[in-house]
């Protein structure tokens, strides 16, 4: 190959993975983005009034209601909703949002727990967000490994940036690969798209250079001989890395790599990051 190809190859890379940076950052950023969350509420069967949000919230077996003060309004799924509202039981992981205004009221269940997390585009966090460190893309960090599935989805729980909270995903296989002559794995969990998976990690850089807790990489769906490629320079920071709002899993016990990932997204400023 000669140098003028590698020059143009390299370029190519940096820039796809450029576009890959900026669209994790417009999403994280964007007026109704993690960036945005005020407060994170915690639901039970008693009405509770937040000064984020309108009404007053409580939930039970039947799920989450909202009573709407004469005046207050929210708009779900496009219609307007005055007075009591029921948003009926949420899945795991699922939720609604609800708009006010210029806000967006999530309403969600995390954990077995029924929350309302209310994002307002004028949060402190949002509009003083700069961007976040990141180690130079570099086509080294892209390694190919193989997909091993389980016989049959294995329940895993793990725990979460929210102290006392658990998550518990079905996952489907393992990904093994190697990384300087060493043998490593990493359990992957479903990831969005059909086929997709997800893995969250840690390794020899977290609470270094980059985030302590996580760190999650989307993988595209393997191929019919289980080759998948992992390329460790979207290894990315989950919403957890800026705010203490998030309810992020965190990464099985092992998947905790015993080498040092030197791609990816780094520690955000947020959190002392440079």
């Amino acid at each position: 190959m000669t140098t003028e190809a590698t020059r143009t190859d390299l370029h190519t890379f940096t820039e796809t993975w450029l576009e890959w940076y900026r669209a994790q950052e417009a999403r994280l950023a964007a007026p109704h983005g993690f960036l945005a969350i005020t407060n994170l509420h915690w639901l039970d069967e008693r009405p509770q009034r937040f000064p984020d949000a309108p009404g007053a919230w409580h939930t039970g077996p039947e799920g989450v209601v909202v009573r709407l003060d004469d005046g207050e309004e929210l708009v779900v799924d496009g219609t307007p909703v005055h007075g009591e509202h029921r948003f009926g039981v949420l899945p795991e992981r699922g939720g609604v949002d609800a708009v006010w205004g210029d806000a967006v009221i999530e309403v969600a269940r995390r954990g077995g727990n029924d929350i309302v997390r209310p994002r307002h585009p004028d949060a402190p966090l949002r509009t003083a967000f700069t961007g976040t460190p990141a180690y130079a893309p570099d086509p080294r960090w892209v390694v190919t490994g193989c997909y091993i599935p389980f016989d049959t989805p294995r329940p895993t729980t793990v725990g979460a940036a929210v102290e006392g909270l658990e998550h518990v995903y079905e996952a489907p296989g393992r990904v093994e690969f190697e990384w300087e002559g060493r043998a490593l794995s990493l359990t992957a969990f479903p990831g969005h798209g059909e086929g997709r998976l997800s893995v969250l990690f840690t390794d020899a850089t977290s609470g270094v250079t980059t985030y302590a807790a996580n760190r999650s990489l989307s993988l595209d769906p393997p191929a019919a001989d289980g080759t998948v490629v992992l390329d460790f320079n979207r290894a990315a920071n989950l919403p957890c890395a800026y705010t203490d709002l998030a309810t992020c899993p965190l990464p099985p016990a092992e998947n905790r790599l015993p080498v040092a990932i030197e791609a990816g997204q780094k520690i955000p400023r947020e959190r002392g990051g440079v």
